[in-house]
């Protein structure tokens, strides 16, 4: 749907010239998801005044679309706040995307805990992910937190054969750990029950994770991308333990 009419851009902005609709002149949110939806051909998961401009924030397929109350034109890109200078798009991403963290499958993840581990996180990745493995040395360094990584093998078939090795371990954070941190290629067996991993890409999938690694903390809040070790403890700082 969304993604083959407005693929992702970098800097520029999208535009995706409508078809007419015939709109209210006084357009609201359920007329403007009616149009919308008709022209992208598929559901759109949420319409709010947008505050500015008298747009309107279309959220669909993981991303936010903005558009007039006529639905005149489609534009796919940051809305920056003239005031305060603070990226609009962005924070409403953070708040469309967060989830209730007690809904994770927790029993699915491979568990670590170091210290006394009342600061939690979770993490989405894929063992042949070069950001994953940066991700994995730099969060070595915490203490005191509880990490639930999920197995999420989207790269190649390979990723799957080393995330089935890896659940199948005696010691999954080990083998986890030596492969992503030290380069010890898992040569365990990988024909054990591994639905866990299967179960863990539907999830991902429902979940709308489309790269990796993706972290979520324990108030929900999800963030892309190997952020910087600071940064994670900045967050954990700020989230109440668990």
């Amino acid at each position: 749907m969304l993604k083959k009419l407005l693929p992702r851009t970098a800097g520029a902005l999208a535009l995706a010239l409508a078809a007419t609709f015939s709109l209210p002149a006084t357009a609201d949110e359920a007329s403007v998801r009616k149009a919308v939806e008709a022209k992208l051909g598929g559901k759109v998961d949420s319409v709010a005044k947008a505050g500015y401009l008298g747009l309107y924030e279309i959220y669909a397929d993981g991303q936010i679309i903005y558009t007039d109350d006529k639905v005149s034109a489609l534009m796919i890109g940051t809305l920056i706040d003239g005031k305060t200078m603070k990226n609009v798009t962005s924070e409403r991403m953070q708040k469309l995307t967060a989830i209730k963290f007690s809904d994770l499958p927790l029993e699915l993840a491979v568990k670590q805990v170091r210290g006394d581990g009342k600061r939690v996180f979770a993490t989405f990745e894929d063992p042949n992910c070069g950001y994953c493995k940066k991700l994995a040395k730099d969060i070595a360094k915490l203490d005191n937190v509880t990490i639930y990584t999920f197995l999420y093998p989207i790269l190649s078939p390979d990723s799957l054969e080393k995330s089935k090795q890896i659940w199948c371990a005696s010691d999954k954070a080990k083998a986890w750990n030596d492969w992503m941190v030290d380069g010890k290629t898992p040569g365990g067996k990988s024909d054990c029950d591994t639905t866990a991993v299967q179960k863990t890409v539907e999830t991902g999938r429902k979940l709308a994770i489309n790269g990796t690694p993706t972290i979520f903390f324990a108030d929900g809040e999800r963030i892309p991308g190997a952020v910087p070790v600071a940064k994670i403890e900045q967050k954990l700082a700020q989230t109440p333990a668990r």
